[in-house]
Formats: C-alpha cells, sequence, structure tokens
C-alpha cells in the first residue's frame, strides 16, 4: 500500500510516458526535453522554408509555369500547410498524443519531400528543357499529366507533414513544463521566445545556404537537403522519447463545440420553465478545466471543484444547459459550456493577428521588387534582392534573447507581476509596430520614387542611385511585430485554451498565417479593381515597377492595420484572464 501511494505521488495525472504509462513527476516532463523539440523546429523549419521560399523559382522554370500560375501555386501550398496545422492540432487533442502526430506528420512530409527530389534529379520527370532567348517562337512545355500529379503530390504531402507538425510541436513543447509553479509558467515563456528563436534560425539557413545550392548546384541538391533535414529530425525527436510527457487526448474538442452551440439555439426555441436551468455535473463525461494546479509531486487536478453554475458572459451559451434539453443528444453540462465560452472569447484576439501576416505577405512580394531597382552591391558583393529576408529573421534571432533575458525580467520588476509583459500587451505591441513598419514602407517608396524622378531613370532598368539598406527598415520593424505576436499568441492560446483544446488552440496561430496570406492577395486584387477605370490605371499593375502608386497601396495598409489595432484594444481591454481567475 505504501509502495502503490508512493507511485501515486509521483506521477503527472492525465500525463503518460512514450509506453503508455503513468509520467513520473521526477523523470518526465521540463527543460530537457523541451529542449529536444527546439533542435527538431530548427530542422523542421529548414525543411520546409528551403523549398517554400524559392520555390517559384522552380515552377517557373523547370516546370515551366507562368510567372502568375507560379505565384499562385506557393501561395496555395503555403497556405494549405498552414492550415492544415488545425488539422494536426485537432487530431492532437481527439485522438492521439502529440507525440505520435508529430511522428507521423514528420514521415509523411519525409515522404514528400523524396518524391520531389527524384521528380528534380530525373530528367524524364520533369518538362524537356527549353531555351525562350534561343528559340523564342518555341513555347516552353507547361509540366502536365503524370509529372504534374507527381509534383503536386509531392508538393501536397509535404504541406500535409508540415500542417500536423505546426500543429503539434509547439504544444507538445509547452506540455513538458508544470503550469502549477511559477518557475514552470516562466520556463514555458521562455520556451516559446526560443521556439521562434529557433523557427528563425531554420529559416536562416534555408533562406542562405539551401537557397545557393538550389541557385548554383541544382534543385535535386537543395531538396535532398530538406528531405536530410527532416530525415535528421526524426532520431533527434524520438531522443527525448524517455523524458517527453504526453498529454492523453480528451476526445474531440469539435465535437464539444459543436454540441453546445447547437443545443443552445435549439433549446432557446423550445419554451421552457426558467427554473429548470442547470444541469447536473454526474454524467458529463467531459474533463474538468485545469487550473494550473496539476504539478508538484501530486496532481492537484482533483481538488478542482466542479463548476456548477454557468458564468453570465457569453450568457446566451448558457440555453445549452437544461433538465429538459430538447434532445437527449445534446445534454451539455455547465464544464462543457465554459469551456467552450474560453475558446469563443479567444477568436476575436485571433482575428485581429490575421492583418499583421497580411501584411508580412505584401512585404515578402512588393518588397523584393523594390530592393530589386536600388543598388543591392555591399562593396564587391552584390546581395540578391530574394535575400532580403535575412533582415527580419537575424533581427529576430537578436530580439528574442533579448527579450527574454532583459525586457521581460526588467519588466517584472516595474510592474511586480509573474508576467512582466501580459500576453495581449505583448501581441498588442506587435500590432503597433506593423503599424509603424507599414508607414515606414509608404515612406521609403516615396524616397525611392523621389530618386526616380531625379535621376530620369523611369522607364530604365538601371539600378537606382539608393543603397537597398533603405528597404531594410520596413522588415526590421515588421521582424520585430512578428516576433511579439507569433510568441504571444503561441502562448496565449496554449496557456488560455482548455486543457482538452489546446493543441487546435495552438494551431489558431499558424492558420491566422494562412488567412493572412490569402487575405493579402484579395485586397491586392480588390484595390485593383477599385482604382482602375479608363481614366487611371491601377495602382498595382503593370510590368515597372515605377509606374505603380505603391505608396498610397502601404498607406492604405497602414490605415487598415490602425484600424485592427483600434479594434484588437476594444476586445483586449474586455479579455479576462482564465490563469487569473482560476489561480485563486
Amino acid at each position: 500500500m505504501e509502495t502503490e501511494s508512493q507511485t501515486q505521488l509521483s506521477t503527472w495525472d492525465g500525463y503518460v510516458d512514450w509506453k503508455n504509462r503513468p509520467a513520473l513527476t521526477k523523470k518526465h516532463g521540463g527543460l530537457l526535453p523541451a529542449s529536444f523539440v527546439l533542435v527538431v523546429e530548427v530542422l523542421e523549419n529548414l525543411a520546409y522554408l528551403a523549398n517554400a521560399s524559392n520555390l517559384v523559382l522552380y515552377l517557373s522554370e523547370y516546370m515551366h509555369f507562368s510567372p502568375s500560375k507560379s505565384a499562385n501555386s506557393v501561395t496555395n501550398f503555403m497556405g494549405t500547410a498552414f492550415l492544415l496545422a488545425l488539422l494536426g492540432g485537432f487530431l492532437s487533442d481527439a485522438f492521439c498524443t502529440t507525440y505520435c502526430i508529430y511522428l507521423i506528420s514528420a514521415v509523411i512530409e519525409f515522404l514528400g519531400l523524396v518524391v520531389l527530389t527524384i521528380q528534380a534529379r530525373s530528367a524524364s520527370l520533369k518538362p524537356s528543357t527549353c531555351d525562350l532567348h534561343a528559340a523564342p517562337s518555341v513555347p516552353c512545355e507547361q509540366v502536365h499529366g503524370t509529372q504534374a500529379a507527381m509534383l503536386f503530390i509531392g508538393l501536397y504531402l509535404v504541406a500535409l507533414g508540415v500542417g500536423g507538425i505546426k500543429g503539434s510541436l509547439p504544444p507538445h513543447g509547452a506540455e513538458q513544463f508544470d503550469e502549477a509553479t511559477p518557475q514552470g509558467r516562466k520556463q514555458r515563456s521562455t520556451f516559446f521566445n526560443y521556439f521562434v528563436f529557433c523557427l528563425s534560425f531554420g529559416a536562416l539557413i534555408a533562406v542562405t545556404f539551401v537557397v545557393w545550392v538550389e541557385d548554383n548546384k541544382g534543385w535535386q541538391w537543395g531538396f535532398g537537403i530538406s528531405t536530410l533535414a527532416i530525415f535528421l529530425s526524426i532520431p533527434v525527436f524520438l531522443a527525448g522519447s524517455p523524458f517527453y510527457r504526453n498529454k492523453i487526448p480528451c476526445g474531440s474538442p469539435l465535437t464539444t463545440i459543436s454540441k453546445v452551440l447547437i443545443a443552445a439555439l435549439l433549446n432557446s426555441c423550445v419554451s421552457r420553465n426558467s427554473t429548470s436551468a442547470i444541469a447536473s455535473m454526474a454524467s458529463s463525461p467531459s474533463p474538468p478545466i485545469q487550473t494550473g494546479k496539476e504539478g508538484g509531486q501530486v496532481s492537484k487536478s482533483k481538488d478542482v471543484e466542479p463548476i456548477e453554475t454557468p458564468s453570465t458572459s457569453l450568457s446566451f451559451l448558457n440555453r445549452a444547459v437544461s433538465d429538459t434539453p430538447a434532445c437527449g443528444a445534446l445534454d451539455c453540462s455547465v464544464q462543457q459550456v465554459e469551456e467552450v465560452k474560453i475558446v469563443m472569447k479567444i477568436l476575436p484576439i485571433f482575428a485581429c493577428t490575421i492583418m499583421l501576416n497580411c501584411c508580412l505577405a505584401q512585404l515578402s512580394t512588393f518588397s523584393v521588387q523594390q530592393a530589386a531597382t536600388m543598388n543591392t552591391k555591399v562593396g564587391s558583393l552584390k546581395v540578391p534582392p530574394a535575400s532580403l529576408p535575412i533582415f527580419p529573421v537575424v533581427f529576430m534571432m537578436i530580439l528574442a534573447p533579448v527579450y527574454d533575458h532583459f525586457i521581460i525580467p526588467f519588466a517584472r520588476r516595474v510592474t511586480k507581476t509573474e508576467m512582466g509583459i501580459s500576453h495581449l500587451q505583448r501581441i498588442g505591441i506587435g500590432l503597433f509596430l506593423s503599424i509603424v513598419a507599414m508607414a515606414i514602407a509608404a515612406l521609403v517608396e516615396i524616397k525611392r520614387k523621389s530618386v526616380v524622378t531625379d535621376s530620369g531613370l523611369l522607364d530604365s532598368a538601371k539600378p537606382l542611385p539608393i543603397t537597398f539598406f533603405w528597404i531594410a527598415f520596413q522588415y526590421l520593424f515588421l521582424g520585430s511585430a512578428d516576433l511579439f505576436v507569433l510568441a504571444g499568441l503561441l502562448e496565449f492560446c496554449f496557456s488560455e485554451a482548455p486543457v482538452s483544446m489546446r493543441s487546435l488552440a495552438t494551431s489558431l496561430s499558424w492558420a491566422s498565417l494562412a488567412i493572412g496570406y490569402y487575405l493579402s492577395s484579395a485586397i491586392v486584387s480588390i484595390v485593383n479593381s477599385v482604382t482602375g477605370n479608363s481614366k487611371h490605371k491601377p495602382w498595382l499593375s503593370g510590368g515597372n515597377l515605377n509606374h505603380y502608386h505603391l505608396e498610397r497601396f502601404y498607406w492604405l495598409m497602414c490605415i487598415l492595420s490602425t484600424l485592427n489595432f483600434m479594434h484588437y484594444l476594444f476586445w483586449a481591454s474586455k479579455y479576462k484572464y482564465r490563469s487569473v481567475r482560476s489561480s485563486k
């Protein structure tokens, strides 16, 4: 009996190890297993971005897509990959552990990269080479048939794998920390900061070394490096298996959300006595909302008092709780209703981050085109405009440790709070910096066009007498904004969401990125449609960037970002932290 008691005292409630045995507090979780996740993120993001950042060139030069079709194909590929993170998060919460979902997703991405590598290496699996300069009358044959099928099978296997990894890896790393202690919560915050650092480090290698290999040695080598990187990530991840604690899946979060919403709607349509308002918790199969008291040497989740009365916020959802539900299958507990309320309160914050990612998508296209018209020489070295992402990536790598080791400790001393800077404050800082970034982008474009006018190079392909380092300013501010928002949103969604929905909620950070990419294309189309008429050309059309009204477009994005920021302040001011409420 004593041995059983000691065993019970030393286990994490709701967690198992990789062999599906109860996870032990002295052996599983902590900084060591989280460090394996960080190394894996470097390799995983290297494998993904090495191809995504330069894929438009591969599709146009080797698969003979038109420039517009190449750009659309890349946008669809990247957007799909990030949207599929929702699938990865859902499966991690509902059916498998994050541990299993990562391994399955890594194997899928590996298989996709193998397909792309084989195709890039074999001339018979690609369209015939052509030279428009030598024979301009002979059009290049676009990839089709079996070759096209192989290309898209490879690409979307990669997208599926990337989505599963993005949806499972961040929550898997965050689950290693004991949120019942201040030290555990601080370590979790540090983890998210360094997760973005490692993501940026992988991106830095991808957009420098691997892109150079693709351009100079061949795409089969670029795909081969990506394949090797994702392959190496699997044994690195497995090496941490003895130390991971894996959250036990709690069932489909979407089922709970749908059940509560439908029950609230149906019950509101059926007249009933107002006294039959609250259902018993006894029949509820859902786990209690954990309030950060699970750790130490014994899990405290069993001590959490069941919620017997629904909160007054989002009161229309309280109709889902009834002694006489409209349908027996839609019998909801107060616990389930409160969990859905938490998710509903997170959604407006998530929606307000989409505009930032829309700005990111625009700057990754137009800013490169701006730099291409400018002097890109640094001494005797000529920097390719496509290497501009180095600026925000390097700055994010510098800012992440500075933020964690200097800014946050200083803020904790000043505010006398555990967090120093709250999640919502951090996201707000990032959204404000995005406004500054777009204003700087507009001012730089005004300066660039003044140089165009003064130098008389309006229709010339010669580089303008202005250094491309002017473009770096908007990248630095946007890189800072991305760091604050991405790390802040990842941690916010993870810590605020119900335990049964954490992976799905964390995946919203990647979904925001995908929607931002799609929205950016829509905004460009709308702007050209509205501004183009019989008397005026659209702001963003034509073959020469010098004829664009790009500065007006940047000012428009600045105004939209400002309105979005005001919208965010409204929702952030109304938000009540679940962790604060439950820490009493």
